[in-house]
């Protein structure tokens, strides 16, 4: 198990937001920029999806350093129809450039009644659940399709080796006075950063997500860190297949951005979005979504006669993450942390001052 069997941390999450905004000042973000970059990593550890948080902070600040991540970068317009945009984000930090492209997204929607938004060229954009949280906060119905250029991780259906990336989708649909509904997931079976998590951590995956440098089933995460590279299999056997092959078309092809064509040949993490964001108000439909929005759910998750209910809308786990974390800190696995104070090292930021900000001192 390449990274060895590691013990966690538990650091409170404002003190976990100070130590990202130090960094990420230290390396030269604005104010604002780090504000936007701990508010979208720590969030995602808090709603559970430690894959996509703090454990990023390392890659970020390497690639930044060497110029492959951009930042203070804002996104540029570069066809605007009204209702529909494309947006060149020229390797700018994905926090800061997503959510100002899905801004956009979101003004034109509630002024015109839809949009569609195709970002590219991001340095990554991190959970893409976050977008869709953007959008339904404004009251919005989104749909985003991302596709991800760095290291191959994922063998296609019937394949045994890496060739494309995780590509993940996701959607939100808002709910008038309640919680919305937010479904994403990576079209492999598990994200990349929960491979580093658990390989980080020094413990198994399950059965049936990984394959090994020649192929064979394998659980060990050390698989897509350590040569030779394994890969991840898709959900779903074809379909999550052929939904990773079309995030790949709709979000680099159609974006004028680029799909994953070979072995990476660049540090950044690439990410392209198309998105379709969608005003129910501006449909007149606005009063039918809401009443079949709740029947539905009510339906759905309504048990057998005797039983107790067992069923889970979409967002109802990361909710219930999140209380508990919150009340009860952020688990940061012991070798992400020793990432992460690395990672601060690297731009000025000493050991003893992070973890001073962090409560561990």
């Amino acid at each position: 198990m390449g990274a060895g069997k590691a013990g966690e941390c538990r650091i409170e999450n404002e003190a976990l937001r100070t130590v990202v905004r130090r960094i990420f000042a230290a390396a030269g973000s604005s104010e604002r920029e780090c504000g936007l970059v701990a508010e979208h990593l720590v969030e995602a550890n808090l709603r559970g999806h430690d894959s996509h948080g703090v454990g990023m902070l390392p890659a970020y600040i390497a690639n930044a350093l060497t110029g492959e991540c951009r930042l203070n970068a804002a996104p540029t317009v570069v066809t605007d129809l009204g209702a529909l945009m494309v947006v060149e984000a020229d390797r700018g930090l994905g926090q800061t450039i997503a959510h100002d492209a899905v801004a956009m997204a979101v003004a034109k929607a509630k002024t015109q009644g839809a949009c569609i938004m195709a970002l590219r060229n991001s340095h990554h954009i991190g959970r893409i659940g976050h977008w869709s949280e953007q959008c339904v906060r404004a009251g919005l119905v989104s749909i985003h399709f991302v596709n991800v250029i760095s290291t191959p991780a994922v063998a296609p259906f019937g394949g045994r080796g890496a060739r494309v990336g995780t590509n993940p989708i996701s959607i939100g649909l808002p709910r008038p006075g309640r919680d919305p509904f937010v479904v994403d997931f990576a079209t492999s079976r598990l994200a990349v950063g929960k491979v580093r998590v658990a390989y980080n951590k020094g413990v198994d995956l399950p059965e049936g997500v990984l394959l090994d440098g020649a192929g064979e089933p394998t659980t060990d995460p050390a698989a897509l860190f350590e040569e030779p590279l394994g890969a991840l299999r898709t959900f779903g056997e074809h379909k999550g297949w052929a939904l990773s092959f079309a995030c790949d078309l709709l979000a680099g092809a159609l974006a004028g951005g680029a799909t994953q064509k070979g072995p990476k040949n660049r540090d950044a993490i690439i990410n392209n979005m198309f998105s379709i964001v969608v005003s129910p108000e501006a449909m007149g439909t606005s009063a039918a979504y809401a009443r079949e929005i709740e029947a539905y759910a009510e339906w759905v998750t309504a048990p057998p006669a005797g039983r107790e209910p067992s069923v889970l809308l979409p967002g109802e786990p990361e909710r219930a993450t999140r209380a508990d974390r919150l009340a009860n800190k952020v688990p940061v696995d012991t070798n992400t942390w020793e990432q992460i104070l690395a990672a601060g090292e690297s731009v000025g930021v000493a050991r003893a001052e992070t973890g001073r900000i962090a409560g561990l001192a």
